[in-house]
């Protein structure tokens, strides 16, 4: 019985060093647990390349089965495919007019190819009924004891009912979740400036503890992803990256939405200061989930027209690579593809397919193609 028991006690010890003790759901299943260890793995080893919306359209097409952009560019869906559930659950489609019962289809056929999902979340104001973009304050409406607590579990109730649908066959599908994202700037009502930092921390433990412990839903992992441009990166740069931060027991991920450093004109900061925040910014919150125990991720970035023709490769690849022994991140995501203008990956005919090619066909990138099953252990990379 003693050696029995001191093989349970190894087998834990080698678990909790794999996972984190401060894993955001000590209950989370198999499949959700081994995604987390193999973001890990893929991180050291180079990092993923992430799209929103990528199959449910592009430039000049919508809803058509099996098409995607970046598939018709560089040979491959993304690694990483990433989705919103805003406006309301209550309504038949986000904010990008995308259907939400597609959504679920969609996320199932990137599983089953072997791809990886994330989801965020633009609620509407609950407090006004505006967008998520109506600044008036309403986090503290919607925490315990607040005149729209009820509104909000209901918001949280439909939100379980949808994860609910993600699985194939009894298997629940992992998702990457990434809720109340870009806080610390003052955009949303969720952020800095229109609620308090306790208020916000609240609101995101809120938000974990009630799916994970009231609505049991066990197939998630947790994305914290500040704004980049909130916070310098100056000696207080780290200080900063926590304004807000809920605890180890509540994150799973940590990530950084950069649209500031990559190459975008008209700001105050010359590409090569832009190019070394960038890098420091990666340096940063890979520091930060080593530490932790977490996975550190790019969670949205992109340069809207993709307007420098060798923006994946001089932009985002080299300064990684020229970086490597300080940056471990396990995808880069970039913004969706609406149309002509208002488009961050290429698509058939823009003069960045060329360099977009050279991106994917590099060894430290990986697309979904290069996906064996990041759902089994150890196995993530072909």
């Amino acid at each position: 019985m003693r050696y029995f028991l001191a093989l349970v006690a190894c087998f834990l010890w080698v678990c909790n060093d794999l996972i984190g003790q401060t894993h955001a759901d000590p209950k989370a299943t198999g499949k959700t647990t081994r995604l987390f260890q193999n973001l890990k793995l893929i991180s050291q080893k180079g990092f993923m390349l992430g799209h929103q919306d990528d199959q449910a359209y592009g430039v000049g097409w919508r809803a058509e089965n099996g098409r995607s952009d970046v598939l018709e560019t560089a040979g491959s869906f993304p690694a990483v495919h990433g989705w919103d559930i805003g406006k309301r659950l209550i309504y038949d489609f986000n904010i990008d007019t995308v259907d939400f019962d597609d959504m679920v289809f969609w996320i199932k056929q990137s599983y089953q190819r072997g791809g990886i999902n994330t989801i965020s979340w633009h609620l509407d104001n609950l407090t006004t009924g505006g967008d998520s973009w109506d600044k008036t304050s309403s986090v503290k409406d919607l925490l315990p004891g607040g005149n729209k607590h009820m509104l909000f579990l209901s918001e949280l109730d439909l939100l379980a009912i949808m994860l609910g649908k993600l699985k194939k066959g009894y298997s629940r599908i992992p998702i990457i979740f990434r809720p109340w994202h870009e806080h610390n700037g003052n955009w949303f009502w969720w952020g800095k400036g229109n609620c308090t930092e306790e208020e916000y921390i609240q609101l995101f433990r809120f938000t974990v503890e009630y799916l994970r412990d009231v609505k049991k839903i066990h197939h998630l992992l947790y994305a914290f992803s500040p704004d980049r441009s909130q916070w310098s990166l100056d000696q207080n740069a780290r200080q900063n990256y926590f304004y807000g931060y809920p605890g180890d027991d509540y994150v799973d991920i940590i990530g950084i939405d950069n649209y500031g450093d990559v190459g975008r004109s008209g700001g105050p900061d010359s590409p090569e200061l832009q190019s070394q925040h960038f890098v420091n910014s990666l340096k940063l919150i890979t520091s930060i989930a080593q530490e932790k125990n977490k996975v550190a991720a790019l969670t949205e970035t992109g340069l809207e027209g993709v307007t420098n023709p060798n923006w994946f490769t001089e932009i985002i690849l080299n300064p990684i690579l020229a970086n490597d022994a300080e940056i471990d991140i396990a995808w880069a995501l970039v913004w969706r593809n609406a149309n002509t203008t208002h488009h961050y990956a290429p698509f058939p005919g823009h003069n960045s397919v060329p360099d977009f090619k050279k991106f994917e066909q590099h060894a430290a990138t990986f697309f979904e193609k290069d996906l064996r099953n990041p759902y089994k252990r150890n196995k993530a990379l072909k």
